[in-house]
């Protein structure tokens, strides 16, 4: 019976997993999202589930669950130095989709790309580039938050990244080696699992990876240059950029990569 629902009707599935799910986050793990952040992450998993699937369902879960747990290391420390994240940790709406945006208008893409236009011809191309985009979104997103939680925590030294002045852990901009390392392994994380389950070629690791790199870096640019100067530009805002930058990056590696693969 779920099985054929699964098939038949994705997106009543998706609304009742993600009921289920949700529900059950919110009894087990109430703190890890506001009211409106879980309701939010309802939405967002019905449309990816709807979207892509499975597979596509798996990379926001992981995402959401590994994303969470980091932003708890050492958290005591990051509060007394008040460099934690806002709420506890809790994350709210601005924060799902700050996170989630980019991939999601690339999962609406592959949709309807897939829904409306299968005998396109030319736009069928379209659809690995999207998923491409999609699997770089949450691999720079979760290498952002790595690179954050984990350089909060264990960095030895912090330094600004426009100039490599030494400047105090939690300042907009400020990068570590610590940080930087567990960034790139998770990126790598998310690539790896994204090609496992079918989203991306081979090569997708490597887009993958090098344009999280390329999207956190400039986003501690962004941080020590205009966030501060900006008060509509905040943290949501960065990390929607973030993301976009990480997820166009690999389409265009992705997409000029064809010619020498």
């Amino acid at each position: 019976m779920i099985h054929e629902l699964v098939w038949l009707n994705p997106w009543l599935f998706a609304i009742a997993l993600n009921t289920v799910l949700i529900s059950l986050g919110v009894i087990l793990a109430k703190t890890l999202l506001t009211t409106a952040g879980w309701l939010h992450a309802w939405l967002l998993g019905v449309l990816i589930w709807g979207c892509l699937g499975w597979q596509g369902y798996v990379i926001v879960a992981f995402y959401f669950l590994v994303g969470s747990g980091v932003t708890r290391i050492g958290k005591a420390e990051k509060e007394a130095a008040g460099i934690a994240e806002k709420r506890g940790g809790a994350r709210g709406p601005e924060n799902v989709w700050g996170s989630a945006l980019t991939a999601t208008l690339c999962a609406l893409g592959v949709f309807v790309l897939e829904g409306f236009f299968p005998d396109a011809v030319e736009l069928q191309p379209w659809i690995p580039l999207l998923l491409l985009g999609y699997v770089a979104s949450f691999s720079t997103k979760l290498s952002d938050t790595c690179g954050s939680e984990i350089g909060k925590a264990y960095g030895k030294s912090t330094f600004l990244i426009t100039t490599l002045k030494p400047v105090p852990k939690g300042t907009e901009g400020a990068v570590s080696l610590e940080g930087t390392l567990a960034g790139v392994v998770a990126s790598i994380i998310v690539s790896v699992l994204g090609y496992s389950i079918g989203l991306i070629d081979i090569w997708g690791i490597l887009w993958c990876v090098i344009a999280a790199f390329i999207a956190t870096n400039l986003e501690s640019v962004i941080g020590a240059t205009l966030q501060t100067k900006f008060t509509w530009l905040t943290n949501e805002i960065v990390n929607f950029i973030n993301t976009l930058i990480g997820a166009i990056s690999a389409i265009l590696f992705g997409f000029y990569g064809q010619f020498f693969s």
